[in-house]
């Protein structure tokens, strides 16, 4: 199975330079905790709903003012929609990531693939990429 056929297609992103406070609406209106991050049209990062709060707001900075940068995260783990699912899990376990951002052939965002969406593929193989990111030292299987 390719990381195409269960990925999530976003077509949602937010500026590097965008107020946290507006990555928290846009979360809130997708419904989701994890936003890619652009910083003049190029991928830059991710933000999720934790970062913001750990990073940013738990040490006072103030949501309507702070930007997406400052609590986003600048390592970019990828995958491309071609990847085989077991190959982009792997990744994501060698990584401890709970995501990873996927790209085209072109190297263009195209998407997201999380934990849940690997679920959908096999619930064996996402216990195993949560195992990992709860304690990356953990052994490998």
């Amino acid at each position: 199975m390719f990381v195409r056929e269960v990925m999530t297609r976003h077509a949602a992103t937010v500026g590097a330079d965008e107020t946290l406070e507006a990555a928290a609406r846009k979360m809130k209106e997708l419904g989701v905790g994890a936003l890619p991050v652009l910083d003049r049209g190029q991928l830059a990062g991710i933000v999720t709903d934790r970062d913001m709060a750990v990073r940013s707001v738990a040490a006072g900075a103030d949501p309507r003012r702070a930007q997406v940068r400052e609590a986003m995260t600048s390592q970019i783990v990828s995958c491309r929609e071609d990847d085989e699912v077991e190959e982009a899990a792997r990744r994501m376990e060698e990584r401890a990531v709970r995501r990873l951002m996927v790209l085209d052939r072109e190297g263009d965002l195209s998407g997201m693939l999380s934990v849940e969406d690997l679920a959908g593929a096999s619930v064996a193989l996402a216990a195993e990429v949560l195992r990992h990111s709860r304690d990356p030292e953990l052994p490998l299987r």
